[in-house]
């Protein structure tokens, strides 16, 4: 203590101004300075055996110059940074790690370029031709399933954009010429060049779908809004549902896959919403009053056979007050009899047969023109009742145990779908629809009514809200979905109340909306109510539409929903077969779900990126984003060595 009090003493004295001790304690102070720089450079050098700290930064500069000065050598003894080593020195071992690798998933064989799993022509050979049942779904069994991604053929492009894809098409995208030949005469499609073109004829409008739908529109009101939704059976190149388009009417055109090779493909060409189905034994995947018209032009559909049945279940689909339109045999029959090289006769029974059962529906004939007429389905069912009870017809109402709106395999039945109860005779069943385009938004009847247990309005109107934010979201995060025209069909596999779809409504895009059959509640009622359109699916088989349909493709907790139920795998790849190349996927799940997706779709040559939720990053609901590669198949001298 007394040493460091001298020190201390002597220290203070060196920085006196007595003029007496000034050169003897100069010295001291020098010393003990030197004492001191030298004791803080051995701690410096004890603690930080590598480096001094400017040493450090000027090492650093060093190493950022590196890429620069590669072939610079020094001989100097300084210690090298450019390896310098952060890594904890004291860590236990991480365990080994599990197995992340995706499942091998190689391309198809080119000869499956339009496969359609659930409408393959050689399995269908295995079932009844009867009612032509052996063309619906059939779908393979698990052990044959195919675990490869569907090519494009050779040459494919992306499809012309709306509205110049409603007449026209490339022939590299769907290359067959059958039509062209079968249906030159009716102005179906032809073929210029390297493109298809679609003058907008049919069978029974060779002078274009344009002036067809004007002779409809002068029977019944096409433009005041009350039509917004309609079905066209037997649809061909579906022109019928391309030019309602232009009226604000959205149709939903099916026709099986049958000997008139790709009339869907080609429709889903033109960016016309169709799918692959036929009336044969189940019901239309469509619940009850759907539609506001349904279409016939010489579909070839037997309406008087079969007790009715296939009218009666175009009468399910219908709306009360809604419209059935025919044209064709036996239609006009005294102008056109020769022509369709049938006899008078037997053109005559067929229409009476027709005439019978539109009775047995209470239909009303509203009028016959030409080559058009015009059924109307009655708006309740107050006096079909009454008709019953008082003539005691043959077609009873359906019983409450069949559910209307069930419509996934059930058979098809002869029974009158009886409509909802009404208080007042001049009150529509199920309540009116609003005008479109106010019905996007106005509360939907079903909801309206209470009759979808859970839904409630204000639950719709944010909902409403809610997916107009989301869409927002969507366009900031592809801006492909933002570039007005880059995409035109789209797919929601998993659409609820349809806010998604109808977020878009003023796009140039249409949304087909997937309600899952395994759904909690069936909301696709709700759907066509707000003037949109959908269907049934099971995501655990195929979806009923060629190879590369849509352009985009948007799942709100579908791995969610079907977890356990089969294998995502499989999902994933018959997303990959109807997405097209360089179409968009948006996925929003929890995210361990989306981890375990992702690392597959980086197997399929998607590119893909998981990212927050709109909320922020807090929410476990994460959203996926994925771009499928553009790849085809090899060109075609090379198919012949490739194909297997």
């Amino acid at each position: 203590m007394a040493n460091t009090n001298n020190f201390l003493t002597q220290f203070i004295n060196c920085t006196s101004k007595k003029p007496n001790t000034l050169i003897t304690n100069l010295y001291l102070c020098t010393f003990a300075t030197f004492l001191c720089t030298l004791c803080y450079f051995l701690g410096l050098w004890r603690n930080y055996p590598t480096t001094t700290v400017a040493t450090a930064a000027a090492a650093t500069t060093s190493s950022l110059c590196f890429h620069r000065n590669s072939t610079t050598t020094t001989t100097s003894t300084a210690p090298s940074f450019t390896n310098l080593e952060f890594a904890a020195q004291h860590s236990m071992p991480d365990p080994p790690p599990t197995e992340a690798r995706g499942p091998h998933l190689p391309p198809c064989a080119w000869s499956f370029s339009e496969y359609t799993p659930c409408e393959d022509q050689k399995r269908s050979l295995q079932f009844p031709r009867a009612r032509l049942a052996y063309r619906e779904r059939h779908c393979p069994a698990a052990e044959d399933v195919l675990r490869c991604r569907i090519p494009a053929p050779y040459g494919y492009k992306q499809p012309l954009r709306w509205p110049a894809s409603r007449d026209a098409a490339w022939f590299a995208n769907a290359p067959h010429k059958e039509l062209t030949v079968e249906k030159k005469g009716q102005n179906w499609v032809r073929f210029e060049g390297d493109r298809f073109k679609f003058p907008g004829g049919g069978t029974m409008f060779p002078r274009g779908a344009d002036r067809y739908i004007d002779d409809i529109g002068k029977l019944i009101n096409l433009r005041d809004g009350s039509i917004r939704t309609a079905i066209d059976t037997g649809c061909g190149v579906a022109s019928f549902g391309a030019y309602l388009l232009s009226r604000d009417i959205l149709t939903v055109s099916f026709a099986p896959r049958d000997t008139h090779i790709s009339q869907v493909q080609f429709a889903l060409e033109r960016g016309v919403p169709a799918l692959i189905g036929i009336l044969a034994s189940i019901r239309l995947p469509y619940p009850s009053r759907a539609f506001d018209l349904a279409h016939c032009s010489r579909c070839l559909i037997p309406w008087g056979k079969y007790e009715g049945v296939y009218l009666t279940e175009v009468d399910r689909v219908l709306r009360p007050g809604g419209y059935w339109i025919l044209s064709g045999p036996p239609i006009n029959y005294e102008s056109h009899w020769r022509g369709w090289e049938r006899t008078r006769e037997s053109l005559r029974d067929e229409q009476d047969e027709i005439e019978d059962v539109a009775k047995s529906l209470c239909w009303k004939k509203l009028v016959q023109k030409d080559d058009l007429a015009v059924w109307q389905k009655p708006t309740n069912h107050v006096h079909c009742r009454l008709k019953r009870k008082i003539f005691k017809t043959s077609r009873p109402f359906c019983g409450e145990a069949q559910d209307p709106d069930t419509a996934w395999y059930t058979k098809l039945d002869t029974c009158l779908t009886p409509l909802p109860e009404v208080k007042d005779i001049k009150e529509i069943s199920g309540g009116a629809l609003s005008k479109w385009p106010e019905r996007v938004t106005s509360i939907p009847p079903r909801i309206r009514s209470e009759s979808l247990e859970g839904i409630t309005a204000e639950m719709f109107r944010e909902n409403t809200r809610l997916w107009k934010k989301r869409v927002a979201y969507y366009k900031r995060l592809d801006h492909q979905l933002a570039e007005r025209g880059r995409y035109r069909n789209l797919l929601d596999m998993n659409s609820y109340l349809g806010g998604f779809a109808a977020a878009l409504v003023n796009d140039p895009v249409w949304v087909m909306n997937i309600v899952p059959v395994e759904a909690e509640i069936n909301t696709l009622g709700v759907v066509y109510e707000r003037g949109l359109i959908g269907t049934y699916q099971n995501w655990c088989e195929a979806m009923s539409t060629y190879p590369r349909t849509y352009d985009f493709i948007h799942g709100d907790s579908v791995f969610s929903l079907y977890q356990n139920r089969c294998d995502m795998v499989d999902i994933l790849l018959e997303m990959d077969r109807i997405l097209r190349p360089e179409g968009s996927v948006i996925l929003r799940d929890d995210v361990d779900v989306l981890t375990k997706v992702k690392i597959i779709a980086d197997e399929m040559q998607w590119d893909t990126r998981i990212t927050d939720h709109e909320e922020g990053p807090y929410e476990r609901q994460k959203i996926l984003i994925a771009v499928k590669e553009y790849w085809t198949a090899p060109p075609p001298e090379r198919n012949q060595h490739s194909n297997h």
